[in-house]
């Protein structure tokens, strides 16, 4: 039997803080398996990770407005009418009860680029079932698809997407799905709490890193000025007035040091508008995104790592941030809070240190910890790289995903 194309709806392609879905896409790519891309958006980064050239998939890019798409999107539901008018109203019907549920207009943008995917690139793709990553729009688009088409779908859970959306919706399409996974424990929790009592199998598998490619810096006693480094979207989960604010209290306190923030994002002004106010402008810096292939140098120059991750006023949270699996695997110190699914990788006393979020002054602590106990250095940067080494490479990782996703038929082996 010859394997169908798995098609996966991205919300875009590439992304630079998504590498978790392009290294998933590459290892099933280097497993034999065929991909195409549905991306809800075009990419909107100028560069990309080396690891994204790699990748084989056709990549297809739907109309992102509904204003600016709406010639492409009439064509394809008036192409969907003529061939299919039952499809079409059942995923009218559909559309209808979410609307009715959240009042979110994105529903019939949602319902539209499906009916894109089903008339324009759907036939003679090979596409027979539907993955998405991420639990809100691109899970929306996958089931709408699968209503226009009669493929099924499953859907990948992250993070914001399980903890910012209607659970009413979310449960809708866990029930509709063949399939759903995400990447911690704590999420599978989370989940299998919304599902209870339906079918629908709830997997945990984690995203992992390339061991290879994040391998250890070398040990070496730090010294003043200390290295301090932190890799983040700057978004209010990630809690970096938290990290300023701690940093604050290490300068008071006559520490000597350099902090490099790499990420950007929608709160950079307010981040900078508080190095300012903190007096910190001379040992804080800003360097914005960067490849990994940069990202490294700084890692290994690091003395130390820190990030302060938080709940966010609107219930969004990360899972566990890829960059501690970085960190640790480079054998960087790293500091975290005690948020989410955190303390299944970075285990306090033992692979890192962990605080209450919200809490400058613990964080503080931590880091002149880290940074002056040699035992506890040394002791967490080896518990540290083992772990990632033993349980979180993402070639073993992607051979668990794999066996998920055929024991549940993403390629053709159940019900073909």
């Amino acid at each position: 039997m010859t394997e169908h194309v798995l098609g996966m709806i991205l919300k875009g392609y590439p992304r630079i803080s998504e590498t978790f879905i392009s290294n998933e896409i590459r290892l099933m790519e280097e497993r034999g398996h065929r991909i195409r891309i549905f991306s809800m958006r075009q990419p909107r980064e100028a560069f990309t990770h080396e690891s994204v050239k790699k990748i084989r998939a056709k990549v297809d890019y739907l109309p992102e407005g509904l204003l600016s798409g709406l010639p492409v999107f009439l064509k394809a539901a008036g192409s969907l009418w003529r061939q299919d008018p039952a499809a079409l109203r059942r995923g009218a019907a559909l559309a209808a009860r979410r609307y009715a549920a959240t009042r979110k207009a994105a529903t019939l943008k949602h319902l539209l680029q499906a009916s894109v995917i089903r008339t324009r690139f759907l036939p003679e793709s090979g596409v027979g079932h539907f993955h998405a990553h991420f639990a809100h729009s691109p899970a929306s688009v996958a089931h709408f698809s699968s209503v226009l088409s009669g493929l099924p779908f499953s859907f990948f859970a992250h993070a914001k997407d399980i903890y910012t959306q209607d659970r009413g919706s979310l449960r809708e399409k866990i029930a509709a799905a063949r399939l759903v996974v995400t990447c911690t424990e704590y999420n599978r929790i989370v989940l299998s709490d919304i599902a209870e009592g339906l079918s629908t199998p709830v997997r945990r598998v984690y995203h992992g890193i390339d061991t290879h490619l994040f391998s250890g810096r070398g040990e070496r006693p730090p010294a003043a000025p200390y290295q301090l480094l932190t890799v983040s979207r700057l978004s209010p989960k990630k809690g970096l007035p938290t990290v300023y604010r701690a940093l604050k209290i290490l300068a008071d306190g006559g520490v000597d040091f350099t902090h490099r923030l790499i990420g950007s994002g929608e709160e950079r002004e307010n981040i900078e508008a508080l190095i300012r106010d903190l007096g910190l402008s001379e040992r804080c810096l800003i360097l914005g995104t960067l490849p990994h292939e940069k990202v490294l140098g700084y890692y290994r120059a690091a003395d130390l790592f820190v990030l302060g991750c938080e709940i966010a006023a609107n219930g969004d949270r990360d899972g566990i941030p890829n960059v501690f699996f970085e960190a640790l695997a480079m054998g960087l110190p790293s500091v975290g809070t005690r948020v989410s699914a955190l303390p299944e990788l970075l285990r306090d006393g033992e692979t890192g240190l962990l605080v209450p979020p919200r809490d400058p002054a613990a964080l503080a602590g931590a880091m002149r910890r880290l940074l002056s106990d040699s035992s506890l250095r040394s002791r967490v940067i080896e518990n540290g790289q083992k772990l990632v080494r033993e349980r979180f490479d993402n070639q073993r990782l992607a051979g668990d995903l794999e066996a998920v996703y055929r024991e549940a038929g993403l390629f053709g082996a159940k019900g073909a």
